[in-house]
């Protein structure tokens, strides 16, 4: 599991910092950019149709290039149509829409009265613009703009301020609650800012860690909000009142304090086992040694919050950490491009790449297991989609495990017992 290529998926003309996948329609949506800098570098939200074109190939086709002027998405979440999406300081709401090519031209209006989509009529019209960044952009070599009756249009909803860094505003991460119900959202400024959805009417407010907020998850019937420090802390809140802080040394008492920080949470499902809860949290070194130490993985119980595994990720810095819809698996990417899936059970590695990117990874997503009327994962255990600041999206596939019958091995496991039988009764005469 050396070097090797992994082809890109999908190149876009603008640094990328975030994906996700529609869970309902199985749309792969990007987002990224230069930021305010006049570089030339756009900004902008881009949503692919992913299609599968083998038992493990993919390809992708872009359906729609969403500006947003001169701010970057940084980081998104995905809800019942909904994007919040985090530049700089704000969290901008966006509702998207898969629409057929005559509803195009009624949402092709009310684009244009909220500012939010440029050149639709030329898509309406049936063009395509051979010339322009976005079909270039479209995969690793060609992949044109999708010209069929699928059209996405996108409205702006509302905006919210979700960092007051008086220096440099920024948000670093946005989640909706399992349930919809809640938007959530940390920053630089330390600080954890909960609106109910969709009214987004403020819940919450609260300094939850001194310095940046790193990462953020919320467990099923929103009982608990795990949230991640650059002050060394992890910690679970009910409400706004702090519950518990994480204490993941006590599984590796030869590590001194604060020679490792946590960077991001996750709560998984078990697999098989209705109800259970995992909590997945990723520890990195605070200083780099001139011989890297190793970042580590921790498995807690999602309910207790007492440590159950720790196991070491390698000692590439980790970026970024996805968890499977099945709970099943583990995605890892790193500052140096790297990408690794792992087994949840057993936080073994089962797939790794070096550098598939050129640079940090910034954002996983798996693939569902399962969408309605489409199977976009294919004949494979799980798959993965990376992006990087290098621009481009790929997709990491693990094949499916060669296995026996039980039948098979059953009946293997007869023919030797009455093979043995046999040679007893040969060389012991009167053995039966």
């Amino acid at each position: 599991m050396g070097k090797r290529k992994v082809p890109d998926l999908y190149r876009a003309p603008f640094p990328l910092y975030s994906i996700k996948v529609d869970p309902k329609t199985g749309l792969v949506i990007t987002a990224g950019g230069g930021g305010a800098s006049k570089t030339g570098i756009k900004n902008a939200v881009q949503f692919l149709d992913l299609q599968l074109v083998g038992e493990h190939q993919y390809s992708a086709s872009l359906l729609h290039s969403h500006d947003t002027d001169t701010r970057a998405t940084m980081n998104m979440a995905i809800g019942n149509g909904v994007i919040a999406a985090g530049q700089d300081g704000t969290c901008s709401l966006m509702r998207f829409k898969q629409c057929s090519q005559k509803e195009e031209g009624k949402a092709a209006a009310a684009e244009d009265e909220n500012r939010v989509q440029q050149g639709n009529a030329r898509r309406r019209a049936g063009k395509r613009d051979k010339g322009g960044p976005d079909e270039a952009a479209a995969s690793g070599d060609i992949s044109p703009m999708k010209n069929e009756t699928a059209h996405i249009s996108v409205t702006g909803l509302a905006e919210v301020q979700s960092d007051l860094n008086p220096v440099d505003p920024l948000q670093k991460v946005v989640r909706f609650s399992p349930d919809l119900s809640l938007l959530l959202t940390g920053g630089t400024d330390g600080h954890i800012r909960v609106w109910e959805f969709p009214s987004l009417k403020k819940r919450f407010d609260f300094k939850a860690h001194e310095g940046e907020i790193e990462d953020l998850d919320m467990s099923p019937g929103n009982k608990h909000l795990v949230t991640v420090g650059r002050d060394f802390s992890c910690s679970v809140w009910s409400g706004s009142q702090l519950a518990m802080g994480l204490k993941w040394l006590e599984t590796m008492p030869q590590i001194a304090e604060k020679t490792y920080r946590y960077m991001a949470c996750r709560f998984g499902k078990v697999a098989d086992q209705k109800g259970a809860l995992r909590l997945y949290t990723v520890q990195i070194p605070h200083k780099r040694d001139r011989k890297p130490p190793p970042c580590y993985l921790t498995k807690w119980d999602g309910k207790s919050f007492l440590p159950m595994l720790t196991a070491p990720c390698g000692t590439e810095v980790i970026s970024s950490l996805a968890v499977s819809d099945s709970g099943t698996f583990l995605g890892l990417g790193t500052v140096t491009g790297s990408v690794a899936i792992y087994i949840a059970f057993s936080l073994q590695k089962l797939y790794y790449v070096q550098e598939s990117h050129g640079i940090v990874v910034t954002d996983l997503a798996f693939l569902p297991d399962s969408l309605k009327g489409k199977n976009i994962k294919g004949n494979v255990e799980t798959a993965m989609l990376s992006v990087a600041v290098d621009s481009r999206c790929q997709v990491h596939a693990v094949p499916n495990r060669r296995s026996f019958p039980i039948w098979l091995v059953l009946f293997f496991c007869g023919l030797m017992v009455v093979g043995v039988v046999l040679l007893l009764q040969s060389l012991f005469p009167g053995f039966i």
